[in-house]
């Protein structure tokens, strides 16, 4: 069986430097807002090109604080996508705001910046762009209305670790940004994590004190905060994992242009690389009308693949009951295409390559 992750492979290669973080930690006997912590904030923010950064529990819990902070609350407007995980718009709900729904461009999977302008109302506080399976949202577009319109930018950076927009790393373009450090992404912690990045100081301070009960020091709370910490050991393994990610990045980049080669010529459709961006290929997604056929010949050829996402959130039946139902069709037309085929550091070219002849294989029948 060819998984369709397969992260004991990237552990059995950084085992030695895991099992001395984790050690470290350990005999330091400190495992809640320690140096560990600090110092990976301090390395990830430098690499993203952020003057703060802030570990919390987890990327829902980075998007959820990031709202949060810029006082976005109770019937303000939201402008963000359909097609990407819940958590992108259940961070928007759960502060009592109103996502607005624009749809996705065919190409990217990211936000059509042409059709933001027009859902914009005296409501609207933010836009929320996804830099989606690793591939950069067109952020100029999305810079130039927020200035018009004096609103926020949150970039959702949670599948794009070192994907960059015109030379710069995604996370670093807006007012703030999120990331995801679960263990199936690109840098992935061995539990939860998540950080938010951001150039502007007063937005760091208070996020440092939103995530830890909004204490401005221990047991004086100057306003009501969560919990949401990253702990030293997460922050130990993914100081190990970071100096890894840009060579663990070309590997992807490697096999997403083998995956292209190899089905270059075949009637389904593959993933784009914009001018403007370096894809860090999180997911690689390709299209077929025949989706689910392809799928299970797949798997019945011992392939795993998943779909990333077969529902789009305003079709989910939280958010239909919600009233939050929008008119997206592109949104709604490639959910019902899209196949996420296996793609990690640690995949063999025989293996893409048994991949795509399975593939070409289905499509002569």
């Amino acid at each position: 069986m060819i998984p369709f992750i397969e992260l004991k492979k990237e552990y059995a290669e950084i085992q030695g430097e895991i099992s001395q973080a984790i050690q470290r930690v350990c005999e330091s006997g400190w495992f809640i807002l320690g140096e560990e912590v600090k110092i990976f904030e301090e390395e990830f923010s430098r690499y993203i090109g952020t003057k703060h950064g802030i570990g919390v529990n987890s990327g829902s819990d980075a998007l959820f604080l990031a709202i949060k902070v810029l006082g976005i609350g109770s019937g303000d407007e939201v402008i963000t996508v359909s097609h990407t995980f819940i958590s992108t718009v259940d961070a928007i709900v759960r502060n009592g705001a109103v996502p607005v729904f624009v749809d996705i461009d065919p190409g990217t999977y990211c936000i059509d910046t042409s059709k933001i302008e027009e859902k914009i109302t005296k409501k609207t506080k933010a836009i929320l762009p996804v830099h989606l399976y690793g591939h950069p949202a067109d952020m100029e577009p999305i810079l130039d209305i927020s200035h018009r319109y004096n609103l926020f930018v949150i970039e959702d950076s949670c599948q794009a670790h070192g994907s960059e927009y015109k030379g710069k790393k995604v996370g670093s373009i807006g007012d703030a940004a999120c990331f995801s450090f679960y263990p199936t992404k690109n840098l992935g912690a061995y539990g939860d994590g998540g950080m938010i990045v951001t150039n502007n100081e007063e937005i760091a301070e208070r996020l440092k004190m939103l995530m830890n009960y909004g204490q401005s020091k221990k047991y004086y709370h100057d306003f009501i905060g969560v919990n949401s910490r990253l702990d030293e050991i997460q922050a130990a393994v993914l100081r190990v994992k970071l100096k890894h990610l840009d060579e663990w990045n070309e590997k992807r980049k490697n096999i997403a242009k083998l995956y292209n080669k190899l089905l270059g010529d075949s009637n389904v459709i593959l993933p784009i690389e914009k001018d403007y961006a370096k894809h860090v290929y999180h997911l690689f997604v390709i299209r077929s009308k025949n989706r689910d056929e392809l799928k299970q010949y797949l798997l019945k050829n011992r392939i795993q693949t998943q779909i990333h996402y077969p529902i789009p959130v305003h079709k989910q039946k939280a958010y239909l009951n919600l009233g939050y139902n929008a008119n997206l069709p592109v949104t709604e037309k490639i959910s019902k295409e899209i196949l996420s085929l296996p793609i990690f550091s640690g995949l063999k070219d025989e293996e893409v390559e048994y991949i795509t002849n399975i593939i070409r294989g289905w499509l002569r029948k």
